[in-house]
């Protein structure tokens, strides 16, 4: 742990002469934290109302919906304030995962929890969800719904041309995670569709063609348009480069933050779902990377506050 500790810091220490205010040394104390690798917190210090922008709870006490693939071990609000003091995070937005379907309600009494001044949601509903059951989760703190297309679920890419319309007149987003292969074909409805979209997982922008491939350049075109996000989390999902430095992902990272430094946000993905509990990735690290990747403190900041505040609708910090 310590080599590996030394390792991080000097990848940091490298890079003083682009992130000059950075602070270095431990920005939290070492904590053990479930569903997380190693121990120490962050090189990187998180500023005032850093938010994780893509999280999840799992809790066995809830049952899966029929036909889920992904059943991670229980993973609860207790647990991820245990990876903010790591990290320190002040602000989330925890997203339904497939596991559930469209049974929000562990979603919503974590985020209940943890605190909804503090705290929102992106939501999974039926394609004909009634406007009455919208209103009351956007009481509740929600503010999306996600289209996770790359698994079997509730919702299909025809469901985006019905709900996007409804979702934009509430102020919510598409939140979208879809495989290379669905946004080439897709690509024609996605630039007609109205409102917020936010690509989770780094668009899924394959590797190792990255920043060359169809996909990035059809992002690019839907973030020229003004009304996309891009959402850094799960770095490692598609890198082949790996930890602890994901150099492959950072590149993709860059590029997105150099076009769109407003619609860029950050996401830890804990618990990993798709990470077997031997193979979990340590968020610490991640956390560092994005510092490496925004390029300024500025832009750090900015990623993890003020991008956030506006998707989200965050209150004005205190």
């Amino acid at each position: 742990m310590a080599t590996y500790s030394i390792d991080r810091r000097a990848m940091l220490a490298g890079c003083l002469g682009i992130l000059p205010s950075l602070s270095l040394g431990r920005s939290s104390a070492a904590e053990v934290v479930r569903a997380s690798a190693g121990t120490d917190g962050p090189v990187a210090k998180a500023p005032h109302g850093a938010t994780d922008c893509h999280f999840h709870t799992y809790d066995r006490r809830y049952p899966a919906a029929g036909g889920a693939s992904l059943l991670p071990a229980d993973a609860l609000p207790d647990d991820y304030r245990g990876l903010q003091r790591r990290l320190g995070t002040s602000r989330g937005v925890i997203v339904q995962p497939s596991t559930y379907g469209t049974d929000n309600s562990l979603q919503l009494a974590s985020m209940e929890a943890l605190g909804r001044d503090r705290f929102r949601m992106v939501a999974v509903v039926a394609e004909d969800v009634p406007n009455a059951e919208l209103k009351r989760l956007d009481g509740l703190g929600v503010r999306g719904v996600r289209f996770n297309l790359s698994l079997p679920g509730p919702l299909t890419v025809s469901s985006l041309k019905v709900l996007a319309p409804r979702l934009a007149a509430l102020g919510w987003h598409c939140q979208i995670n879809m495989t290379p292969k669905q946004m080439e074909d897709e690509q024609a409805l996605l630039s007609e569709l109205p409102g917020q979209l936010v690509f989770d997982h780094f668009g899924q922008i394959p590797q190792p063609a990255g920043t060359g491939s169809q996909s990035y350049a059809i992002i690019r075109r839907l973030l020229d348009r003004g009304n996309t996000w891009v959402k850094l989390s799960g770095a490692y999902l598609r890198s082949i480069d790996g930890a602890p430095g994901y150099a492959d992902s950072g590149r993709i990272a860059a590029a997105f933050v150099a076009a769109a430094p407003q619609r860029i946000v950050w996401g830890s993905d804990w618990p990993h779902p798709t990470k077997s509990n031997d193979a979990k990735p340590d968020d610490a690290v991640l956390f560092d990377r994005l510092a490496d990747w925004a390029g300024s403190p500025e832009m750090f900041s900015r990623i993890l506050v003020d991008n956030p505040a506006v998707l989200y609708g965050f209150p004005p910090l205190s």
